[in-house]
């Protein structure tokens, strides 16, 4: 399984109740052998330009864990659901993962040293 990022772009009338909709992504991710391992709510924005003559959006957040074999099927529902006015759905470079895991170490044993020295 490889990792992969999500975003979807919901229609901006779904604002109040946005859960139908989330539910329905989240089965269908799960449905093709997936794991969200994030997600994240933007919350609704201006576009850069109109999409199905909305101005608007609510930007959601995946993080994923894929098969491969499942990118086709995930975006081919995707591309036919109404509440879903975009999506993009990217694989995450390994070395991004890397470098941000070796920054959130140093990070951890940064801190502890502070500890270290207010403690003596």
């Amino acid at each position: 399984m490889r990792n992969y990022e999500l975003t979807v772009l919901f229609h901006p009338d779904l604002e109040m109740n946005l859960d139908p909709a989330l539910d329905k992504v989240k089965k269908l991710i799960e449905s093709n052998g997936g794991k969200i391992t994030k997600e994240e709510n933007d919350g609704k924005k201006r576009m850069a330009y109109s999409i199905a003559a909305q101005d608007f959006a609510v930007y959601y957040y995946f993080e994923l864990e894929l098969p491969t074999n499942a990118l086709s099927k995930i975006s081919s529902v995707l591309n036919i659901t109404d509440e879903v006015l975009r999506y993009l759905l990217v694989t995450v470079d390994e070395r991004k993962l890397k470098m941000e895991a070796r920054q959130k170490a140093r990070k951890a044993s940064s801190e502890e040293e502070k500890e270290e020295v207010k403690g003596e």
